[in-house]
């Protein structure tokens, strides 16, 4: 006879809600865009079916290359700068006191602004006429105007973003810090090892899940950064800081055109899942 206890099912009940605000917040949603990538809207009770032909439409589309290739080269941007800068800030905070609370709270204060109102603080503070920035880069003989030089408008978009989102790594970099246990650093000063050797082999690959993460959360949010360039630059000056979002926004909501939109909005998310899961596991196996 079996010893084996029955198992308790009730717990999915629990679950359940869980899956049900997933379904109507997720799946039916997507499956509304597959539905609509398919077919030609034209009217609110008239649709063709087209089959591929929207996803031929918006490869084929130059501007949406241009777009891509942007927020490529933003995104590599964004990791470069922001990862190593975040680690570096995460090792000058001390680990206990005042200060160390201190400046937590300082590092975490970009992270508590709305994003809009990084942009419009941006905005204001970039103004060659009444922003600090720009007067500043003005009096040393610098021509800055980020609303009619492209490459000025898509640095700034680039130093916003790091200003904004650099404490969130910085923070994930501290909390691995902390959870190393005393005696691996015991071992380093006994054997001599120098800040280097420390940091090379004991801290940074304890750090790895950490800055996986934090590799993963920038990757997605910066892949889907829109409010902040939108606020400050319009997407402009020209195209200059179009990014992937303002594209299908530009295609769905001021063109609307449902259908390449939809397809385009499935394109983009196989853009990011496939991005997230190359870098995924390069980081969880870098040999």
């Amino acid at each position: 006879m079996s010893s084996a206890r029955p198992v308790n099912q009730r717990a999915w009940w629990f679950v359940l809600p869980v899956l049900i605000s997933v379904a109507f917040s997720a799946l039916v949603p997507l499956m509304t865009i597959v539905n609509y990538s398919v077919q030609d809207i034209l009217g609110p009770d008239q649709a063709v079916f087209v089959g591929m032909e929207w996803y031929r439409e918006i490869l084929r589309d130059p501007d949406l290359h241009g777009a891509l290739l942007r927020q490529l080269i933003f995104t590599t941007a964004v990791l470069a700068i922001e990862i190593p800068l975040g680690i570096v800030l995460a090792l000058g905070i001390p680990e206990r006191g005042w200060r160390a609370s201190l400046a937590l709270v300082l590092l975490a204060m970009p992270l508590l602004i709305p994003w809009n109102v990084v942009g419009t603080i941006w905005q204001i503070f970039a103004r060659g006429d009444i922003g600090l920035l720009g007067y500043v880069l003005t009096q040393f003989g610098i021509d800055y105007n980020y609303s009619q030089h492209p490459t000025d408008a898509w640095v700034t978009v680039l130093v916003m973003d790091v200003w904004h989102w650099t404490p969130l790594v910085a923070l994930l970099s501290y909390a691995a810090l902390r959870a190393i246990p005393e005696p691996f650093y015991q071992a380093a000063r006994i054997d001599g090892a120098s800040r280097w050797a420390v940091f090379r082999h004991i801290e940074l690959p304890k750090m790895r899940g950490v800055l996986t993460i934090a590799l993963l959360l920038r990757l997605m949010d910066s892949f889907m950064i829109y409010t902040e360039p939108f606020v400050l630059t319009g997407g402009g000056p020209g195209t200059a800081t179009t990014f992937l979002s303002q594209y299908l926004t530009q295609k769905a909501v001021g063109q609307f055109d449902l259908g390449p939109a939809a397809a385009f909005s499935l394109v983009y998310f196989l853009i990011i899942l496939l991005l997230c899961f190359v870098l995924y596991n390069f980081m969880k196996d870098p040999q």
